[in-house]
């Protein structure tokens, strides 16, 4: 089971160590990732891989809930399927 992690807010330290901390946590890999800075906002893009992990989608998206109140950030997590059919040209 694949998902799709996105992160935007304003930029700030630690972003990218809290999500990753929490993935590690919970044994979900992360696939591939990408980050920029758009006019002084933080974006991410996560691919992982929750195949080993002792979490399900739907634990991980309340727990990435959480962290986004606590960051002060926007956190969306999305299976891979379904982003991939959203994405469809």
């Amino acid at each position: 089971m694949q998902a799709i992690i996105t992160v935007v807010g304003s930029d700030k330290v630690g972003i990218i160590a809290e999500v990753s901390a929490l993935l590690a946590k919970h044994k979900v890999n992360i696939v591939d990732i990408t980050q920029t800075i758009l006019s002084g906002n933080f974006v991410m893009m996560m691919m992982v891989d929750l195949s080993n992990s002792d979490i399900t989608i739907d634990a991980l998206r309340d727990f990435m809930n959480e962290t986004s109140k606590q960051m002060h950030v926007e956190i969306n997590v999305m299976a891979e399927k379904v982003f991939s059919a959203m994405h469809r040209i």
